[in-house]
């Protein structure tokens, strides 16, 4: 039988078993939408794609199948791998069984090893996103299975010869790498219980040269918060492949009888556009969980303002300030619990400390609502000091020896203890219960060097999952010393993540800017810092820093009451800015034009029916040339004429003179032009940024303007 799925210009061709035996299930196409084939093109099609026998190889056509193994003469990665605990043999081949159609939009697969049976998950979204996953189910009566790897892989064309994907640190999360993928495998794994700041994130693969506005793509992003691999490879055989999954240590998965382990979805997407082709598919489809959520809040965070310093006069101006400024939420970090004076001690002991806070928060709470705001809490419920009630009291709950090193004096709390994770789990529900919590900054600070990453990481997930259950309303970030924990294993539990720990807008620019291929711009938590960065001491503008912080989940970093009368002025402005446009930024078509010249991006977000637009030209350092190639804003209809407009103050400009259309501050021009031809581009000094409001003067949900 032959399953053709389509979705969104995004088409997937499988050859799926009708009986027991036959052939496994084989992927024959996924990428264009081949339109509608009948039973006997698809029949046609599938008999076409029957391969050649090369020599010194099996003697029978080599398919692909969607868990290939060196049984079926498949010398790459092979994607079922392990073996029985009493006599070290491998599992018995995979047979096929009859697959399972799933409504419009999948399949299910399912294949027998023995006393094995693997079940999969394929299904193609109504937004063209791909998702694939794997269950291993032992059906025996004896004996343990050890599971070495359960990982999809999924064919590309030979012509997908470019990779790119992510590497990074602590505060510089998310920085692409390019190679060109010769004979072999490219191979990411992290070991860091979690995502890490080196994360791989996402793994594209395309014709040689592709942006973000042009050229065919592959991509695929494993959605665990664990340790995990993807790899991109291609054979002398003539096959390429795009595959990951769950990095499981040795002997870390073991199935007794009745027993069933299910690995991650493998999250896939093909794009003709290049990697805002991507976007298109990926943020509609993580969109598509939050319905009814409540618009993010601007926050104001306190880690950056007074640290471990929780003087109640202090924090009381703070709130004081932040509210006339238009802040919707005061989010109280680090410093508020049980002996918290500093990071070496106390993590784990989830009580109000007595000293900083002798009525409790309630003071707070009455204060942060008084001035009509929400009131958000930080919480490292993973993690423990040496230092701290909890450690004394439970070692065992604490994971490795008091030998092994620590991590920002910290260890990690075993939550797969059952006695561990209900103490975590009290502790938070007793806060929430006393306290009227919108929001909890989820931090999870350190590797997770030993014990199982896979017992943990399903432990947090059942964790988050109970909370978000009985406190429906709760919003939680997910933060991991910044960006090391961005995933789509947890971003259907959370509201936001803490894109990076740095609020250097130099930096976040480019992060992101990359974050966002993959993750929605209201996910991505993004702060107006101080005028110094507290990360790399570089100093920045009012106006860069602002522009910078404006797409995404916006909030402030900043101990506001030391700011001056006039910077205020300009965040109030700025925050009223945003939530202005929240419902644009937060809601459309994100967009990033391709600019040959590195020292300058171009990004915007396009209302869908495109009647508005937003748009920044930034200048990260300085041009390569004095007339810079004029500014084009993609992504607007080419049959619609727009007004664009320059919002916000002016950046420094180094040219003798701006170009006409700039000091008019507007110019009217049909999308067609202001697409592919662009307009006369400002040589903008580093860290610089222009914004522009773009409407449509004709069509639906067309602007007037007055005179």
């Amino acid at each position: 039988m032959i399953v053709h799925l389509r979705a969104a210009g995004t088409g997937l061709v499988l050859d799926v078993p009708v009986q027991d035996g036959g052939d496994l299930p084989a992927v024959l196409h996924w990428g264009r939408d081949l339109g509608p084939l009948d039973d006997d093109h698809l029949a046609a099609l599938a008999a076409a794609l029957v391969p050649a026998v090369p020599p010194s190889a099996i003697d029978t056509p080599l398919r692909l199948s969607v868990l290939p193994t060196r049984e079926q003469g498949w010398t790459g990665r092979p994607g079922f791998e392990g073996f029985w605990s009493a006599t070290g043999t491998a599992a018995a081949p995979l047979v096929a069984r009859p697959a399972e159609r799933r409504g419009d939009r999948g399949v299910r697969l399912t294949a027998d090893a023995g006393a094995l049976r693997v079940t999969t998950d394929v299904e193609l979204t109504e937004h063209g996103v791909l998702r694939v996953r794997h269950a291993l189910e032992h059906r025996g009566t004896d004996d343990t299975f050890v599971v070495g790897a359960l990982d999809v892989t999924l064919p590309v064309p030979d012509r997908a010869r470019e990779v790119l994907d992510f590497t990074g640190l602590w505060s510089h999360e998310r920085r692409p790498q390019r190679s060109m993928l010769g004979h072999g495998a490219w191979t990411r794994e992290t070991r860091h219980g979690r995502p890490g700041h080196d994360d791989p994130f996402l793994q594209v693969v395309g014709v040689p040269g592709f942006g973000f506005g042009s050229g065919e793509v592959w991509a695929t992003h494993v959605a665990w918060s664990g340790d995990k691999r993807q790899w991109a490879e291609r054979q002398a055989l003539g096959r390429a492949v795009l595959g990951g999954g769950e990095l499981l240590a040795p002997g870390e998965v073991r199935l007794a009888p009745g027993e069933r382990y299910e690995a991650p979805w493998l999250v896939a997407a093909w794009s003709g556009t290049g990697l805002d082709g991507l976007s298109d598919r990926f943020h509609p489809w993580v969109r598509s969980w939050a319905t009814g959520r409540r618009p993010r809040r601007v926050v104001l965070n306190t880690w950056e303002a007074v640290y471990f310093d929780h003087d109640a006069a202090t924090l009381d101006l703070l709130v004081d300030t932040a509210a006339d400024v238009g802040v919707e939420r005061f989010v109280l970090d680090d410093g508020w619990f049980t002996g918290r004076t500093d990071a070496t001690r106390a993590l784990g002991d989830w009580t109000v400390d007595p000293v900083a806070w002798p009525r409790g928060l309630h003071p707070l709470v009455a204060r942060v609502h008084a001035r009509g705001m929400e009131l958000g809490l930080w919480v490292e419920p993973e993690m423990v000091s040496p230092d701290s009630d909890l450690a004394r009291a439970h070692p065992d709950w604490v994971v490795g020896g008091p030998d092994l090193p620590t991590w920002r004096d910290q260890r990690t709390l075993d939550l797969g203890n059952p006695d561990a994770y209900a103490h975590v789990r009290d502790a938070l529900v007793a806060l929430l219960d006393e306290y009227p919590v919108a929001s909890l900054k989820w931090d999870h600070n350190r590797d997770l060097l030993h014990g199982s990453a896979h017992r943990q990481t399903t432990a947090l997930y059942r964790l988050l999952d109970e909370l978000r259950a009985r406190y429906p309303d709760l919003e939680v970030e997910s933060c991991a010393s910044g960006g090391a924990r961005i995933d789509l294993g947890v971003l259907p539990r959370v509201d936001r993540v803490w894109t990076s720990d740095t609020n250097d807008p130099l930096e976040r620019q480019t992060i992101q800017r990359w974050t966002g291929v993959l993750v929605p711009p209201e996910y991505l938590g993004g702060h107006l810092g101080a005028p110094q960065a507290h990360t790399t001491g570089r100093v920045a503008a009012t106006a860069f820093r602002c522009a910078t912080a404006l797409f995404g989940s916006a909030g402030i970093e900043w101990d506001l009451t030391r700011a001056s009368p006039e910077d205020l002025d300009d965040v109030r402005t700025w925050v009223a800015d945003h939530v202005a446009r929240r419902g644009l930024l937060h809601s459309g078509r994100v967009v990033r034009a391709d600019v040959a010249d590195p020292a300058v991006l171009v990004h915007g977000v396009v209302a869908h029916d495109r009647s508005e637009a937003f748009y920044a030209v930034v200048a990260l350092d300085a041009p390569q040339a004095a007339l810079p190639d004029p500014v084009r804003l993609v992504g607007l209809d080419p049959d619609r004429t727009y007004r664009v407009r320059t919002v916000g103050p002016s950046p420094l400009q180094v040219q003798a003179a701006p170009a006409p259309w700039l000091t008019r501050g507007e110019v009217v021009l049909p999308g067609r032009v202001l697409t592919d031809v662009g307009l006369a581009a400002p040589l903008l000094a580093p860290q610089g940024a222009l914004l522009l409001a773009v409407d449509a003067l004709d069509g639906p949900g067309a602007v007037t303007f007055g005179p």
